[in-house]
């Protein structure tokens, strides 16, 4: 993860040097469709965005699916019980401003649910220990950057989106966000606690998102 985050930091910081494109960016009308990097690789998922933006304003919608999280990617707490976490769907939208062309601020709410699950036990209802449905509200800052958008050709559309998002969890369907259960790898009671949606169950996300933009200028 601060492999990913040192990039994402470089990338801006390059993006911001480099910043030449033209300055009739306050104009545009766009559509992009985005894949993010960081589901596929680290939680064995999938991440699909889509934006629409016009002149400074942008609109997201974007929605994971099939995360999951064990051993050294779950808390230490989650690793001291033996549970693994299944995040079935996590999903919502964005609205946002163009500081730049090549950079945005959005306010997001987002929807999550987790399931946790016995580590190494297979994921169905059956096996299912518990379910969390949370809703998250923050802020997310995004980099747009099309590296080729001077080609007069089909690669002027490619897109490389890098964020830092901090969504804290704002509700939980656990009553006082926990779930107390007895635990057959300790053989004793435990506690189950709301999880932030970010990178180590914090609220942190980072991201790196790839994909193609049609512009409609």
């Amino acid at each position: 993860m601060k492999k990913i985050f040192t990039f994402v930091i470089a990338l801006a910081i390059t993006l911001q040097m480099a910043n030449a494109q033209n300055s009739d960016w306050k104009n545009d009308t766009k559509v992009s469709v985005l894949f993010g990097l960081t589901q596929p690789i680290f939680a064995s998922g999938f991440n699909i965005e889509g934006n629409f933006i016009h002149k400074r304003l942008i609109f997201d919608y974007s929605h994971g699916a099939s995360l999951d999280f064990d051993g050294e990617l779950v808390t230490d707490e989650l690793q001291r019980q033996g549970v693994a976490v299944k995040v079935p769907y996590t999903t919502g939208f964005g609205l946002g401003y163009r500081i730049r062309e090549w950079v945005n601020l959005r306010v997001e709410p987002k929807w999550h649910r987790n399931e946790y699950y016995y580590e190494g036990e297979t994921q169905n209802e059956a096996n299912l220990i518990a379910a969390d449905n949370t809703f998250s509200l923050g802020l997310g800052l995004y980099g747009f950057y099309q590296p080729f958008r001077q080609q007069d050709n089909f690669l002027k559309g490619i897109t490389v989106n890098p964020s830092v998002r901090f969504w804290p969890v704002v509700s939980s369907s656990f009553e006082d966000d926990q779930f107390s259960y007895i635990n057959k790898n300790t053989g004793g009671p435990e506690v189950l606690k709301t999880l932030d949606p970010g990178v180590g169950f914090t609220p942190w996300v980072i991201n790196l998102g790839v994909g193609y933009t049609f512009d409609f200028k």
